[in-house]
C-alpha cells in the first residue's frame, strides 16, 4: 500500500482542487466552511428547490463538473463518463469530501443504474436513459429493500406478472431514498415465485409518476426526510423496461458492486467532525467538556485514532481495486468498522457537550456546532443496518476472510 501520490496522481489531485477553488458557487463555499455535511442529497434537493438561488447554484456547480467530464467518473468514456481508474475515483471522491462540497448528478443513477445499463441494457435503453443522467436532467431512486427483505434482499416478494406486452407490479418497498424528489425509479421484483430465491428476480425501470405508484414519507428521528416507503398497486409498465434477462435481475444488481467501494468520503467526514469539535472546544467555549473531563478527552482521542484507521482501510481497498482485484472481506471489514465508528463518534460528541446536547434547534445560539452530534446520534441507529448489517459483515469476514465454517 502506497501512502503517497505518484506524479500523475498528484497532478490529477491538484486539478480537482483547482476546479473546486475556481468554480464552486459562493453559497456552497460558505456552507463548506460551516458545520455543513455535504451529502448526495444536497444537489438533488437544490435542483428542484422553490428558491431560485438554490436552483441556480445547483445548475452552475453541475455545469462546472460537467465541463470537466466528471459527472460520472467511473463510466467508460464511450458512454460519456470520465473513464477514471479506481485510484482516480478515490482521489476525486477524497478531494470533494475534504472540500466539503456536494457531489452532482443523480447519486444512484450515476453510481448504480448507469453501470448496470452499460453492461446489461439494450441499445435503446442506453440511448434513452444514460444521456439525461449525464446532463443532470433526472434523479433516480432505488427500489430494493422491503419490510421483510433488507439485508436478506433475495427474500423480496414484490411481484411483477407478465400480461401481454406489459408487466403488472404489486408490492411495497421501504427505505426508498429521495423518492419524493426523484423522476424515475429502478427496482428488483419477483417474476418467478417458484424459482430459488436468488433466481426468479428481474430489474425494472419506470417513471415514478406511473399510475398506481405512490410515495409516502418516512421522517427520521432527527426530523429529516430522506427516506420513503413506496407502494405499487397494479402498476403497468411496458415489458421492454426490463434491464437484462427476465429472472436474472439478481446478477444485474450485482454489477453495481463493481464500483469504487473504499468509502473514503465517510472516513474524511468523520475526521472533519472530530477536528471541528476539538477546534470548537479549544476556544474559550464552556459548552465543550474536553478540557475538563479526562475520560471524555481520552474518548475523543480514541475516535480520532479510529478515523485514521478508517482512512487506511479505505486506502487498502482502493489499492486492491487499482491492482485489478476485487475486495471481498476487506470491504466488509471497512463497512462494519466505519458504520460502528460513526455511531461511537456521534455518541462521544453528545458526551462532550453534555446537557447542551438536549438542544435540537440548530439556529439556537446556545446549540453547539448547530446540533450536529445530537442529530447524528439519533440518525446513526440504522448505520449498522443499511448497506449490509454488521451481523452480515461479520459472517462474510468469518467465512471468506478467516475461513471459518458455517453454522
Amino acid at each position: 500500500m502506497d501512502w503517497e501520490d505518484n506524479k500523475e496522481q498528484a497532478g490529477f489531485r491538484s486539478k480537482v482542487q483547482s476546479v473546486i477553488e475556481a468554480k464552486l458557487p459562493s453559497r456552497y463555499r460558505r456552507m463548506s466552511k460551516e458545520h455543513f455535511k455535504a451529502t448526495p442529497y444536497r444537489w438533488a434537493v437544490d435542483r428542484v428547490s422553490e428558491n431560485s438561488d438554490e436552483r441556480k447554484d445547483a445548475g452552475e456547480w453541475f455545469d462546472a463538473i460537467s465541463e470537466e467530464g466528471w459527472v460520472a467518473p467511473h463510466w467508460p468514456k464511450e458512454f460519456g463518463g470520465g473513464g477514471f481508474s479506481p485510484m482516480e475515483q478515490y482521489i476525486y471522491n477524497a478531494e470533494m469530501a475534504k472540500a466539503n462540497v456536494p457531489t452532482v448528478g443523480s447519486n444512484v443513477g450515476i453510481g448504480m443504474l448507469g453501470p448496470a445499463l452499460i453492461v446489461h441494457g439494450t441499445d435503446d435503453q442506453k440511448s434513452k436513459f444514460l444521456p439525461p443522467i449525464l446532463k443532470g436532467e433526472v434523479v433516480w431512486s432505488q427500489g430494493f429493500s422491503e419490510p421483510g427483505a433488507g439485508s436478506d434482499l433475495a427474500s423480496l416478494t414484490t411481484r411483477a406478472v407478465r400480461d401481454g406486452d406489459e408487466f403488472v407490479i404489486n408490492g411495497q418497498k421501504i427505505w426508498t431514498s429521495h423518492a419524493h424528489y426523484a423522476d424515475n425509479v429502478f427496482m428488483l421484483v419477483r417474476t418467478d415465485p417458484d424459482a430459488p430465491k436468488h433466481r426468479g428476480i428481474s430489474m425494472l425501470v419506470m417513471d415514478i409518476k406511473t399510475p398506481g405508484l405512490s410515495v409516502n414519507p418516512i421522517i427520521d428521528m432527527g426530523w429529516g426526510h430522506h427516506l420513503n416507503e413506496t407502494f405499487w398497486e397494479d402498476v403497468r409498465i411496458p415489458s421492454d423496461q426490463i434491464v437484462g434477462e427476465e429472472n436474472r435481475g439478481w446478477y444485474v444488481g450485482m454489477t453495481l458492486l463493481d464500483n469504487e467501494r473504499s468509502n473514503i468520503t465517510g472516513a474524511i467526514n468523520m475526521q472533519r467532525q472530530i477536528l471541528d469539535m476539538i477546534t470548537y472546544c479549544s476556544s474559550e467555549n464552556i459548552k465543550g467538556r474536553i478540557n475538563h473531563v479526562d475520560s471524555i478527552r481520552q474518548e475523543v482521542a480514541d475516535r480520532y485514532i479510529e478515523s485514521a484507521v478508517m482512512m487506511n482501510f479505505s486506502l487498502r481497498i482502493i489499492t486492491i481495486q487499482d491492482a485489478g482485484q476485487v475486495p471481498n472481506y476487506e470491504a466488509s471489514i471497512a463497512k462494519m468498522f466505519g458504520s460502528e465508528a460513526a455511531q461511537r463518534t456521534a455518541r462521544t460528541g453528545t458526551k462532550v457537550f453534555g446537557l447542551y446536547s438536549n438542544l435540537w434547534n440548530n439556529e439556537d445560539t446556545r446549540s453547539p456546532m448547530e446540533t450536529m452530534f445530537t442529530r447524528d446520534y439519533v440518525r446513526s441507529i440504522p448505520g449498522t443496518i443499511a448497506a449490509g448489517s454488521s451481523e452480515i459483515q461479520r459472517n462474510v469476514i468469518a467465512t471468506r476472510g478467516l475461513g471459518l465454517p458455517r453454522g
